[in-house]
């Protein structure tokens, strides 16, 4: 009953953070260069792969974010298998090819310095790596091991979230430097994220 409510409202929270994060994506895609994060990166805005990059993250990101918590949902599992499949490849492939790479990429220009870039391209690696085992796992037909790493994954993918959140919060809290600040966020943006994909695996709340 507990992993089953649990599971309700993880649904519920992705479904509006979702959408919250669609209306804060839309603006980048007048593809003027005053728009928020943007207005960071003027330095840099000139390098092609760079805004490349930006673009294929923030439209790739959006779609695995929407599409990875249908992979937890049991009554598609469960009645509809192939359509499971189908947005798990969508899912998989998007992140491998063009999510986590373009990710990692945007590692090495982060705002922050050397730390903040540094927690940047671990996260994009680990997302990649946590997202291609889970892609071997179903091969091979390890069911329980493909759930953990899925786990795993879409843990770092909710980062995107998790980072917004940060970025809102902590300073109501912590008096910090921005540039201390953003390190910070950096590495809690997905960290916990990891912790507490553990403990639901741990759990078996998506087995």
């Amino acid at each position: 009953m507990i992993n089953k409510l649990i599971s309700i409202v993880f649904f519920v929270g992705i479904m509006v953070c979702t959408w919250l994060m669609l209306k804060i994506t839309i603006p980048y895609f007048t593809f003027d260069y005053d728009v928020d994060f943007l207005l960071t990166k003027q330095a840099i805005l000139h390098s092609d792969i760079w805004r490349w990059s930006f673009y294929i993250h923030i439209s790739t990101s959006l779609v695995v974010l929407f599409l990875g918590v249908f992979q937890f949902v049991k009554l598609i599992l469960n009645k509809f298998p192939k359509f499971h499949r189908n947005l798990g490849k969508i899912y998989i492939l998007s992140i491998l090819i063009l999510s986590a790479p373009s990710g990692l990429v945007m590692a090495f220009y982060a705002n922050g310095g050397i730390w903040a870039k540094l927690s940047f391209l671990i996260l994009s690696l680990l997302w990649w790596i946590f997202t291609c085992i889970a892609y071997l796992k179903i091969v091979k037909g390890e069911i329980q091991s493909h759930i953990a790493f899925m786990i795993r994954s879409y843990g770092l993918t909710l980062s995107a979230l998790t980072l917004r959140t940060y970025v809102v919060a902590l300073p109501l809290f912590l008096h910090l430097h921005g540039k201390e600040m953003y390190v910070l966020v950096a590495w809690l943006s997905w960290i916990p994220n990891l912790i507490i994909s553990e403990f639901l695996i741990k759990r078996k709340v998506f087995k």
